[in-house]
């Protein structure tokens, strides 16, 4: 990959953001790490807390998007130059071999994009158990933002991007990219926050997402379940929350 700003990089991160300011630094730092000239966007939804400055302070091109999670990311990939577009949460940390990793996952020419594996940080019950999980879901065809998701620039246009939807907006995408080839899984994993499960039952958390998940895959729409998806929404996460 290049360094030349004169040059469009080969990967584009992008990272949809708001009220992200005690985390975000943390992301942009091992964003940075991934070395390659690498481009690196975080998409504001209106933040009040100093988030963009924080960014802008990290070397981050910042732009301002209406809040919501997949019109955030949209607009980030509308506004990014590179040839891959990686899809970063605010508060997961990249590791630091990722552009290399990105590289050999889409050398297979029947991958149009994929995503990395994924470990929850912190010693609770509920992180152990995702971590434990998500490999799980993998194994089904099923992944998720959190874990990252790159996608070639070219089939995220095909597939016509992130939705503004209000909840799902990833698995939308997956299922476009799916029709057109392998979503693939990258040697390495990211590290994100299990703030989400803070002062909240896991058990019960769980099994709501859990039913929402079984209705989206029986055909409701995401805006019908974002009617549900407030019940869902956890104490401390404002970032991790779509429209």
């Amino acid at each position: 990959m290049s360094s030349s700003s004169r040059e469009a990089p080969r990967l584009s991160v992008i990272i949809p953001a708001l009220d992200e300011a005690r985390s975000i630094g943390a992301t942009l730092d091992a964003a940075r790490r991934v070395g390659g000239g690498v481009e690196v966007i975080v998409v504001d939804g209106g933040s009040a807390d100093g988030t963009a400055e924080v960014a802008r302070g990290r070397g981050a091109r910042v732009i301002r998007c209406e809040r919501g999670r997949g019109a955030q990311m949209h607009a980030g990939a509308l506004a990014a130059r590179g040839e891959v577009l990686w899809f970063l949460h605010a508060d997961t940390l990249a590791p630091p071999d990722a552009a290399e990793r990105i590289s050999e996952a889409l050398a297979d020419p029947r991958a149009v994009g994929g995503n990395f594996r994924i470990r929850f940080d912190g010693g609770r019950a509920a992180a152990r158990f995702l971590s434990w999980l998500y490999p799980r879901l993998r194994l089904l065809g099923l992944a998720y933002g959190d874990s990252g998701f790159f996608v070639r620039r070219a089939a995220y246009e095909r597939a016509g991007g992130f939705k503004p939807l209000p909840i799902f907006e990833d698995l939308e995408l997956l299922r476009a990219l799916w029709k057109q080839g392998r979503f693939v899984q990258a040697d390495a994993f990211v590290v994100t926050s299990s703030r989400r499960f803070e002062g909240r039952s896991f058990a019960l958390t769980f099994a709501r997402w859990s039913l929402l998940q079984g209705l989206y895959w029986l055909g409701v729409s995401p805006h019908a379940l974002a009617r549900l998806y407030a019940h869902v929404r956890l104490p401390g996460a404002r970032g991790k929350a779509k429209a």
